[in-house]
């Protein structure tokens, strides 16, 4: 079976779908936010940052974070989509997490203000961002789990 084939055959217990539903919400709510608040939320927050080309990743970054969020809950094309998060999230711990844990910008990126700095300080600061790249992490090496549409389109 190819490496193309076989990232799209489901795998997992029913269970998977917890995992599915809580990490794909999460991206979903955060892609509807950058559409709805761009200057806080997408291009104003990552010209503040230092993402390169603002006012284009920002739509593109919402788009990717909508749309492959609400693939992971439905459980459709799990594992591309996961990928695709996978990297927003890592780009997202590298440009606003790796500041904080060395205190001063990093590459480019710019250190947000915080009361203190290091790996405690980035550790908490980046909870949400590990949640969901650990999240991303199960279902890539599970799968979406049985109860999802690439299981129901594998039975087909």
């Amino acid at each position: 079976m190819s490496l193309t084939k076989k990232m799209l055959v489901p795998t997992g217990a029913n269970a998977n779908v917890l995992i599915r539903l809580v990490v794909g919400a999460v991206f979903l709510n955060e892609g509807v936010l950058k559409f709805l608040y761009p200057i806080a939320q997408a291009s104003g927050r990552f010209a503040k940052i230092g993402i390169p080309y603002p006012d284009f990743f920002g739509p593109f970054v919402a788009t990717v974070e909508t749309v492959c969020g609400l693939m992971v809950i439905l459980g459709l094309l799990t594992r591309p989509a996961a990928i695709a998060l996978f990297i927003d999230i890592s780009v997202a711990i590298f440009s606003t997490k790796i500041p904080v844990l060395l205190g001063h910008g990093f590459l480019g990126f710019s250190l947000m203000k915080l009361d203190h700095y290091g790996f405690l300080s980035m550790v908490h600061e980046a909870r949400t961002d590990f949640a969901m790249w650990f999240g991303l992490l199960f279902l890539l090496v599970t799968g979406p789990g049985r109860c999802s549409a690439d299981a129901l389109s594998a039975r087909t």
